[in-house]
């Protein structure tokens, strides 16, 4: 299967999770520029310039989303988009714990988002990790 450069090599599941990863990261970046006024709630009041954030980190999650589906750029791609999670997993925690200022969002949403983002790192890391390809004994011999 060869769709955007993906290697044919690829499992089918990890094709589609390389899929539903950049469509994910992808979006999500977009509406940092859409929407910016959602994503400057859940920036931490201690941070600083809030509104710049917001747009590099929806800027990283593009690039980033687009890269998991170039080979040559999809190990870059998925370090970044790790480094980048655990850059906003504050964002997470500040939601969790001030809960009166997101109260549209379920309290349990709040606090599951916390070990997801753990998920949803090694999802990435999964995805973007060269495929390895096991070797028998008669390949060593040659």
């Amino acid at each position: 299967m060869k769709l955007i450069g993906l290697l044919p090599r690829q499992s089918g599941g990890k094709v589609l999770s390389l899929i539903l990863l950049s469509g994910f990261f992808s979006f999500v970046g977009f509406m940092h520029f859409r929407k910016p006024a959602l994503f400057l709630k859940v920036v931490p009041p201690w941070v600083p310039f809030a509104m710049p954030a917001v747009l590099v980190s929806g800027f990283f999650e593009i690039l980033g989303g687009v890269g998991l589906l170039v080979p040559k750029a999809r190990r870059s791609a998925g370090i970044g988009l790790v480094a980048l999670l655990w850059a906003v997993f504050p964002a997470n925690i500040y939601m969790a714990l001030e809960r009166d200022k997101f109260a549209y969002i379920p309290q349990w949403v709040l606090w599951l988002r916390l070990p997801l983002q753990f998920v949803l790192m090694a999802w990435v890391k999964w995805c973007s990790s060269p495929n390895v390809t096991p070797t028998t004994e008669a390949d060593s011999n040659r």
